[in-house]
């Protein structure tokens, strides 16, 4: 395949596996690229002995990370091949097969705009324990707490057209985290996701893999970690001034009015923060669900607020605000992520 390169990450490779993977790999494609991320001393006539064969070689002085590699290679290739279609980066571990590259491949050139992941079945009994149970997590995660259902999170082998090549350099990451952010950035960016099937592959029990599946996957978490602080600052904000108001409004309504005002004010400072911090998605549409959405969550919450009052006489009305409003944050999380601060939907 001539408008295809493929790129190849690697820290200290296990020779034998990475050469005979580049053996075959070298006999269906005519651009390959490794990227020598900082490797010990002792591989540098290796990596010449590669450049020998035509394979392009570019190199990290010390390890700066898988993410930083790949970025490195996305801007190289850009710069210095600008007919160039697309990219299918494969990890240098035996993981990946040349034939499900060669799918991933065909799959850039029909699917230009996407970002093709090549997944694999974690349900076969071969899968080492600590990646099943590391993307089984990760997955769940991911489709809870950012919206994208995808089967494999942790996948080296992807497709990459021109375009969204250009899209994820500037995607954050230097390290593994930096495949993870890729999937996060698919909706603020609008990429969909292609999914194909391929073959579940571990070498020597996947020893030669550097990835941590719970320490990588951190990424994820950062997500919702933002969300929370957004929502908990608005939060003391509505309380703070719902409490105020409560104590200065008289009459039987003081407890929806209050709550009315003060969710006013909070809701307009959580839109901010979610629009621009957390979702990173603002337009009109998203303001106008926005506030309806506040509306109608005001009133449950003030209404709820009132009959539990006086329900449980015995206890104070801001600790039942809170239990109401604890409740309707993990439901409002969900709904803002599927139908407020929305993007394209995903493509299996």
């Amino acid at each position: 395949m001539k408008d295809i390169f493929v790129i190849v990450p690697t820290l200290n490779p296990n020779k034998e596996i990475l050469d005979k993977f580049l053996e075959k790999l070298t006999k269906e494609f005519e651009n390959v690229l490794v990227y020598d991320d900082g490797c010990r001393e002792e591989y540098q006539d290796y990596f010449k002995q590669m450049e020998k064969k035509g394979i392009t070689v570019l190199h990290h002085y010390v390890n700066l990370g898988k993410g930083r590699a790949m970025k490195d290679a996305f801007n190289y290739l850009l710069n210095e091949y600008p007919d160039l279609k697309g990219v299918v980066t494969a990890d240098s571990d035996g993981q990946h097969s040349v034939k499900d590259i060669k799918k991933c491949a065909k799959e850039v050139l029909k699917h230009q705009d996407s970002l093709i992941l090549g997944c694999r079945n974690f349900d076969a009994a071969h899968v080492p324990a600590r990646n099943r149970f590391g993307n089984k997590t990760t997955r769940n995660v991911l489709k809870l707490f950012v919206g994208v259902g995808v089967t494999d999170t942790q996948t080296g082998l992807r497709g990459l057209s021109k375009e969204v090549m250009i899209k994820f350099l500037t995607t954050q990451g230097d390290r593994f985290e930096y495949e993870t952010n890729q999937l996060i950035d698919t909706i603020s960016k609008e990429v969909p996701i292609k999914e194909i099937e391929i073959e579940t592959i571990y070498v020597n029990g996947n020893t030669e893999s550097h990835f941590n599946p719970i320490k990588d996957s951190l990424a994820i978490y950062k997500l919702f970690i933002k969300y929370i602080f957004a929502s908990l600052s608005s939060f003391i904000i509505d309380i703070v001034l719902f409490a105020l108001f409560n104590k200065v409004i008289p009459g039987a309504s003081s407890i929806l009015i209050a709550t009315i005002i003060a969710r006013v004010i909070s809701s307009v400072y959580n839109y901010l923060m979610n629009a621009n911090m957390v979702f990173k998605t603002k337009n009109k549409s998203s303001f106008i669900k926005y506030v309806i959405l506040c509306v109608i969550q005001m009133f449950v919450s003030g209404y709820s607020s009132q009959y539990l009052a006086k329900l449980f006489t015995n206890i104070n009305v801001v600790v039942i605000k809170l239990i109401v409003d604890m409740i309707i944050f993990v439901i409002n999380f969900i709904i803002q992520r599927e139908f407020i601060f929305v993007r394209k939907k995903y493509e299996k």
